[in-house]
């Protein structure tokens, strides 16, 4: 009974209707069409780290044709001091990274995909402004790859979507 039971409950998942993303691996519809993404320029530090961060994601499923669509990725960086001493000091930080990115077809200039991504870190204020900075710094590399994560996944679960309507 013990061995029967994890059979039954393959064939039930398989039943659900779920498919791996990445199905095909290499060849598959996703990683052709994330392998045809070239990445726009991005202003600024952030824009910098968010930028590499989505070419090494998306190196890994180069085999595409050529670039085929363009990323054009706008990213809004904000620190806001939230926590307050007795004497009116702020003593902690809230760090956030908004993106708006749109996916354009090369060939038509069509924009298929409007989309935003985001994510934020607190930051302690600590006596030592050199340990606030690199903390700040530290968070936007944090946010950095949690943006460029968030809008590689969107992108993969739309190439899915468009190659399976």
């Amino acid at each position: 009974m013990k061995r029967i039971l994890p059979l039954i409950a393959l064939a039930f998942l398989s039943a659900c209707g779920l498919r791996p993303v990445y199905g095909g691996g290499g060849h598959g519809a996703v990683s052709q069409a994330l392998g045809n993404v070239e990445i726009a320029p991005i202003e600024g530090k952030a824009g910098w780290l968010v930028g590499n961060a989505l070419k090494d994601r998306l190196a890994a499923m180069q085999g595409g044709s050529g670039p085929r669509y363009r990323l054009v990725v706008k990213l809004d960086d904000n620190i806001s001091g939230f926590g307050l001493r007795a004497d009116a000091a702020i003593t902690r930080e809230r760090r956030t990274l908004r993106a708006r990115y749109q996916l354009v077809d090369q060939a038509t200039g069509a924009q298929i995909l409007d989309d935003t991504a985001g994510s934020d870190a607190g930051i302690d204020v600590v006596s030592s402004e050199y340990a606030t900075i690199a903390a700040e710094d530290t968070a936007l590399e944090r946010l950095s790859q949690t943006v460029a994560d968030q809008i590689v996944t969107r992108l993969a679960l739309f190439s899915r979507k468009a190659a399976n309507p």
